[in-house]
């Protein structure tokens, strides 16, 4: 049939002539990624300027589409994939992780059932039992995969609010008293936005202020409870951080575990960013209480080398979130209802991609001991970029390192003024970003402006870290000659 009369696929032969090409080019990308800025060199509206305003009326080969891939997106891309990306807290695909998803787009099953997606299913509850022992979690906790950290935090909330027994399920907010979630000061922004998505609002949110080591206070926490409900609000959700936004601060989950305990609240932790170095027995003491929490989230896609987006969320109760969320419309019945899992009763999702593959894939490739030995080697780099900062009179460490992220700021001597300085160091990470040779973020820690190293790239070595810290000296050193 001529191709301009078809109204079917691509042909097969081109799908595997362009198939291969972009393994090639993919491959190509990874082994070169480094030769690239790892910020791209433009202003914004750059990449939609270059872009049509309206879709095409005619097809449009696939040589004409990839060209646009080579002049219009790569330019445009903020290159994750680069050894010397050390900002926010990086996120890494390994080769596996990008096949599996491959295969997971060929399927491209909906696992919203049992029977839409028998194998995405049974995958998804055999490879989260694998990875909750990999956790060192209870065999009560069992695994749900969602997309993200945000989402997976907001169900346990959700879970949380459905717990305390105000039929909000029926008669949604109206019903319910006024609730209070509790989360320390350097608890992740997803925290704020599931407590806004879920009617609880911004005043029923109490942040709990921390102590040096930017860990929450339990004192604190038991005086707020106390607080609140002398007021007449009805505190639901407790949640604790292993590994914050900013610092990656450690919450005492344990302590916090015995006040949820005695005041019957639900315990959420969050362990997005560091939760996967559960898996590393010396780092036991960062996870004390975990067991006693009634959900626990951990982002694969963050630390573990598997593409974005794969979150997934442990609980004790399991039954409280699908009671918040089942909803089956007659068409979804089956006659295998009572004897499987159907996914889509745990979330406010219907669909859902196949993304246990990408997890399985990783694991199976790498191995245990494989993961392990390099999320060893991130720390072990963190701890050494830690010890020149502390070695050098024009810089300071400005949090803990307990993993592989470094808060940090260059204050020269003689130099007292907080203004100043807080310029300083914005000035410095500009500068650093500028040469396109690493990018890295920040935050502010008590009102100073603090510089953010993350080690957590999957091609990311010593070497790098070294050009790193190369470039970070010398950008200091010629904004200082320029004043």
């Amino acid at each position: 049939m001529n191709k301009s009369k078809s109204y079917g696929d691509m042909p097969l032969e081109e799908f595997k002539k362009y198939g291969y090409e972009l393994i090639d080019w993919a491959a190509n990308y990874l082994e070169n990624v480094d030769s690239f800025p790892v910020l791209p060199n433009i202003k914004p509206g750059d990449v939609k300027a270059q872009l049509p305003t309206s879709a095409p009326s005619k097809t449009e080969t696939m040589d004409q589409i990839l060209a646009d891939v080579n002049k219009i997106i790569l330019p445009g891309t903020t290159h994750w994939q680069h050894p010397n990306f050390m900002a926010y807290f990086n996120s890494t695909a390994s080769g596996p992780g990008i096949l599996a998803e491959l295969l997971s787009a060929a399927f491209n099953v909906n696992a919203m059932v049992w029977k839409s997606a028998p194998a995405s299913t049974e995958l998804e509850e055999t490879v989260l039992i694998w990875f909750r022992e990999l956790m060192n979690l209870p065999k009560e906790f069992r695994g749900i995969i969602y997309d993200t950290a945000s989402v997976s935090s907001m169900h346990a909330i959700a879970a949380a609010r459905e717990s305390i027994d105000y039929d909000i399920r029926k008669k949604g907010m109206s019903g319910a008293p006024k609730l209070r979630l509790y989360c320390s000061e350097h608890a992740h922004s997803s925290i704020d936005k599931g407590a806004l998505t879920l009617g609880i609002g911004l005043e029923g949110i109490r942040k709990i202020p921390v102590d040096p080591d930017f860990m929450m206070i339990p004192a604190e926490l038991e005086k707020a409870i106390r607080e609140d409900r002398a007021n007449g609000f009805v505190p639901f959700c407790i949640v604790a951080t292993i590994g914050t936004t900013s610092t990656t601060s450690v919450d005492p989950v344990n302590e916090i575990a015995n006040i949820c305990e005695n005041e019957k609240i639900w315990l959420h932790v969050d362990g997005a960013h560091a939760g996967v170095t559960a898996m590393l027995p010396e780092m036991s003491n960062h996870f004390k209480g975990l067991e006693r929490a009634d959900s626990f989230v951990v982002n694969p896609h963050k630390w573990l080398f598997v593409p974005v987006d794969l979150s997934i969320l442990f609980t004790r109760k399991a039954e409280i979130i699908k009671r918040a969320f089942s909803l089956v419309a007659e068409y979804l019945k089956t006659s295998e209802d009572s004897v499987v899992e159907n996914y889509m009763d745990y979330g406010i999702q219907l669909g859902r991609r196949f993304r246990s593959l990408k997890l399985w894939f990783v694991l199976r490739y790498f191995g245990v001991e494989g993961l392990q030995a390099r999320l060893r080697e991130h720390i072990r780099l963190g701890q050494l970029f830690a010890k020149w900062i502390d070695g050098h009179s024009s810089f300071e460490r400005l949090a803990p390192t307990p993993f592989s992220t470094i808060c940090f700021r260059a204050i020269p001597a003689g130099w007292n003024d907080e203004i100043k300085i807080n310029e300083l160091n914005e000035k410095l990470m500009n500068a650093i970003n500028s040469t396109g040779k690493v990018f890295l973020t920040h935050t502010k820690l008590n009102g100073k402006f603090t510089i953010r190293l993350v080690i957590s790239g999957l091609r990311t070595g010593e070497k790098n870290v070294e050009l790193a810290w190369s470039v970070i000296q010398k950008s200091l050193k010629i904004i200082l000659n320029e004043g």
